[in-house]
């Protein structure tokens, strides 16, 4: 695990680096540019505008071009005969309910946008992941060179070609980021994904598994109800892959679902010990969950607030609005702080949450969790 941790941290490390480089990069450009963009040589405070302006554009442009990515996933997902199921963009998120999109609200660390999409079929044990998975990278690049061609056309008008300019640099900045194989922060980038599926058969039938379990969730359906098929446990080594170890946490999830606590809370500590390829994003989640087990079962404050690390509460502050998060801090609240005015806020904020969450089935499970914890008052 630790191993693991300062693998993670040496990569986030060279992506601000890489990112820090770029800035610097369009600065001396940007620099370069101001006097021929307006004409004159600028003053101390047209400066200041200038490099004001530049920084709302560039934020422009991420954003943008985060829509472009997700749109890229999505194109090339239904080229390669996926079905939409989800877009997300930051927190906003339009979801395929019954047959009809609709509009929810997600908040996920780490990601600043996700297409989700309902997988073809496997034939032969295969299904089509390259074009899929790359799609974000492939139209960040075709759009970058297309914003590129337009600084050209636009070469006359000094302001648009700037403009053009950082669009087309922040396309090939997260063309690279997400294409160049690594594991960052709380979870793999899309060219790490696309790896370990064209090598590993197994990976590739996790990886199916996951969207289908995303797409059934889509529809309401309880991971304790899904087809017991798709939650065999890996082995140790096995779970040394991201992949199928995200496979393993829905082992985990759907123990929780069913409310086989003493099982779960077995299994987590087993995965947590072990040195696996478990994200970020699902290790946080799981000590919650085993938070969540040692309230109710033994509530020994002691075991409950050894897992409640400094990391540990700086994610679920992150994460505050996710519904296990939600749900431990209303256990921890109620029957390891005594605070029932505390308890009764978070329970009012997962209520309002409930009504814009995408999983329906997810929010019954996590209300059955809180009613157990209220009776244990």
């Amino acid at each position: 695990m630790n191993k693991r941790s300062k693998n993670i941290t040496w990569q986030q490390f060279v992506a601000i680096l890489f990112y820090i480089l770029i800035g610097v990069v369009c600065g001396i450009i940007l620099a370069s540019l101001s006097d021929w963009v307006f004409g004159a040589e600028l003053s101390f405070w047209g400066e200041m505008i200038y490099f004001l302006g530049t920084l709302v554009i560039m934020f422009a442009a991420v954003f943008v071009q985060i829509i472009i990515h997700e749109a890229g996933h999505l194109v090339f997902g239904l080229m390669s005969g996926y079905k939409f199921s989800s877009f997300r963009i930051n927190s906003f998120m339009w979801i395929k309910e019954n047959g009809k999109v609709k509009f929810k609200r997600l908040a996920i660390a780490g990601t600043a946008g996700q297409c989700l999409m309902a997988p073809p079929e496997p034939v032969d044990g295969k299904i089509p992941v390259v074009l899929y998975n790359l799609g974000g990278v492939l139209m960040n690049i075709i759009t970058g060179f297309a914003f590129l061609g337009m600084c050209f056309a636009l070469s006359s008008i000094p302001l648009l070609l700037v403009v053009m300019l950082l669009f087309a640099l922040i396309g090939f900045v997260l063309a690279i980021m997400n294409g160049v194989p690594m594991r960052m922060g709380t979870l793999n980038n899309d060219g790490y994904n696309t790896l370990e599926l064209v090598r590993n058969k197994s990976a590739l039938r996790a990886f199916w598994v996951q969207l289908k379990v995303s797409e059934m969730e889509a529809e309401g359906i309880r991971l304790k109800d899904m087809p017991d098929a798709w939650f065999s446990i890996p082995s140790d080594e096995q779970m040394k892959n991201s992949m199928i170890a995200a496979t393993g946490v829905f082992v985990c999830n759907r123990l929780m679902d069913a409310q086989r606590f003493e099982e779960a809370d077995k299994l987590m500590n087993h995965f947590l010990e072990i040195n696996s390829g478990i994200v970020g994003l699902h290790r946080s989640l799981m000590i919650c969950d085993r938070m969540y087990v040692e309230i109710i079962t033994n509530n020994c404050r002691e075991a409950v607030d050894a897992m409640f690390s400094k990391e540990q509460k700086k994610f679920m502050k992150l994460m505050k609005d996710y519904p296990s998060v939600m749900r431990t801090e209303y256990a921890y609240a109620l029957l390891c702080e005594k605070d029932k005015i505390k308890a009764d806020n978070v329970k009012n904020r997962f209520e309002k949450y409930s009504k814009i969450y995408p999983y329906s089935g997810d929010m019954q499970s996590e209300r059955e969790l809180m009613k157990i914890a209220e009776e244990k008052v």
